[in-house]
């Protein structure tokens, strides 16, 4: 039996048919393992330990409501815990940032997933652009000038902060579009990191394809269909999933990209795809496993517990 915990929101609060977190913990209580949950925010480094204000985790069920029990929070030292998963959602901000440098401390101890100096280390909007023959044009910069250029170039563009998540703050900007200045200055005044601007791909109407990958191994995917007058495919938004196979492309791209992800301890990803372009690598909180399974894939869940109890006996 394994002591687990995930770093993770509310899990009394989340979708059991939906939410990839909660399918995660079902998938490592019915094998049995010990289940704990705490939020980012309780994380304390103390002395050189680091402890957290944990609820352990029980009665475990896909019932909405009744989904878990939750024990009062306990101090705990995660020193204690055989694994971690990181599974809170963005922004990726200095909170963020910080949660991982804490939990730094507990390697090499602790098996933590994904890995939380990678993490760190490869922001989802950045990380993407060191394939840049695989990714459409895309610019990162605060110059709002540079930005204006790109938009002239590609006329027809997708602007977004970069920390974004979610679909929120992407907007569409055609080649005739008088918002575009007014936008910018948006931008400005609201969010303090960098812009990125995207030639935006008109594929993207038939779908954004999430592939997720367990150790740089792709093991499933779906497609996420933007709902009509949409951009933006997310499904929180009005995307809609739908069942869909990979094709020679997407196993090209993640064979560039999977001995990247898995040399740097991110085991567990999920990578947009629109068209024949990488767009973004989700590696903080991805999300689809119970879509994947839904339309007759992989038990994700259930392959990422193989893979965390066959590394846990191998060491």
């Amino acid at each position: 039996m394994l002591k687990i915990a995930i770093q993770m929101d509310p899990i009394e609060d989340v979708d059991v048919h939906a939410d990839t977190s909660f399918d995660m913990a079902l998938e490592a209580y019915s094998r049995g393992h010990e289940v704990w949950v705490y939020a980012a925010g309780s994380l304390q480094l103390y002395q050189g330990n680091v402890f957290a204000r944990a609820q352990h985790a029980t009665d475990l069920q896909r019932e909405q409501g009744k989904h878990v029990k939750l024990s009062s929070k306990e101090q705990v030292d995660l020193r204690s815990f055989d694994v971690i998963l990181i599974r809170q959602d963005p922004p990726f901000d200095m909170a963020y940032i910080t949660a991982a440098q804490i939990l730094e401390r507990l390697q090499p101890d602790v098996l933590i997933l994904n890995d939380p100096r990678a993490i760190r280390d490869a922001p989802e909007k950045l990380f993407v652009t060191e394939f840049e023959d695989l990714t459409p044009p895309t610019l990162i910069t605060s110059d709002l000038e540079a930005v204006r250029a790109f938009k002239i170039e590609h006329e027809d563009v997708i602007i977004k902060p970069l920390y974004g998540n979610g679909g929120a703050g992407v907007f569409r900007v055609k080649p005739d579009d008088g918002n575009f200045n007014a936008l910018l200055e948006m931008f400005a005044e609201h969010f303090h990191e960098p812009i990125i601007a995207q030639k935006f791909l008109p594929s993207v109407t038939k779908g954004d394809k999430r592939i997720i990958l367990i150790d740089g191994e792709a093991v499933g995917a779906i497609n996420r269909v933007p709902a009509a007058g949409e951009t933006r495919s997310n499904m929180h938004v009005g995307g809609r999933a739908e069942a869909v196979e990979m094709n020679e492309r997407d196993q090209e791209i993640c064979d560039r990209i999977g001995p990247a992800l898995s040399e740097r301890g991110l085991i567990f990803a999920g990578i947009d795809v629109i068209g024949d372009y990488l767009t973004e690598i989700n590696v903080t909180s991805p999300t689809g496993v119970q879509e994947v399974r839904r339309f007759g894939g992989a038990d994700i869940s259930a392959l990422l517990w193989d893979w965390v109890e066959g590394r846990v006996e191998s060491e």
